[in-house]
């Protein structure tokens, strides 16, 4: 055999054995630094849980069943909130402070919607929409769906009027689950979160209790 042969062969065997020891590394972490976690032992057996990506990281440090049902409830809590400041933006005739407050409202909770979706999907519990239940009766200021018509027939100061009262309603909600998160939670991040969601709330409420005796 020549020599060349020889050196193909090995540097062959060196590639395969690489390859081998790519494969079979610790599931602990990898190159992104995403250390998957085990679904919590609270999951329901036979909950979909959805693969690994990116946004698939949870929270850090240990989470209790408090912190799943934060998340649970509040990610359709808030995506209401998104449809409601969807309605009024697209209107004419609406005071420009109210358009900063619901513009101002709909970054900040989709972000925090993307953010505990995350969570729940490193959690091992199930971050999509299907998988929760949007309750207008949960008693949480949630807008029932004659409201949301009432809001999208409004038109000018009308529908600013109905957008405020509900928000602020709907904020009230809002901070009462991210108290009860306080109360019970575990996990430092979603304690955090709960703990944002009330300091900011609280403030656009007074905003826009203001806003509603101006207009």
């Amino acid at each position: 055999m020549s020599s060349k042969t020889v050196k193909a062969l090995v540097s062959a065997g060196v590639l395969v054995a690489g390859v081998a020891l790519a494969g079979c590394g610790s599931p602990e972490s990898d190159d992104t630094g995403f250390k998957p976690s085990a679904a919590p032992t609270s999951a329901p057996a036979g909950s979909p849980v959805p693969a690994a990506s990116a946004t698939d990281t949870p929270a850090a440090g240990p989470h209790n069943v408090a912190d799943v049902d934060f998340a649970t409830s509040m990610i359709p809590h808030h995506a209401q909130a998104v449809e409601m400041t969807d309605l009024i933006l697209i209107k004419q005739g609406v005071d420009a402070e109210v358009i900063d407050v619901a513009t101002k409202i709909k970054t900040a909770q989709s972000a925090q919607i993307d953010q505990m979706s995350g969570w729940l999907a490193g959690w091992g519990a199930d971050p999509s929409p299907s998988a929760m239940v949007m309750d207008h009766d949960m008693g949480d200021g949630m807008m029932s769906p004659a409201d949301l018509e009432a809001l999208e027939l409004a038109k000018g100061a009308d529908a600013a009027k109905k957008f405020l009262a509900g928000m602020v309603k709907h904020h009230e909600g809002a901070v009462k689950v991210a108290r009860t998160e306080l109360d019970d939670g575990q996990n430092p991040d979603a304690k955090a979160l709960a703990q944002s969601i009330i300091t900011a709330q609280k403030a656009e409420i007074e905003q826009m209790n203001a806003l509603l005796e101006d207009l």
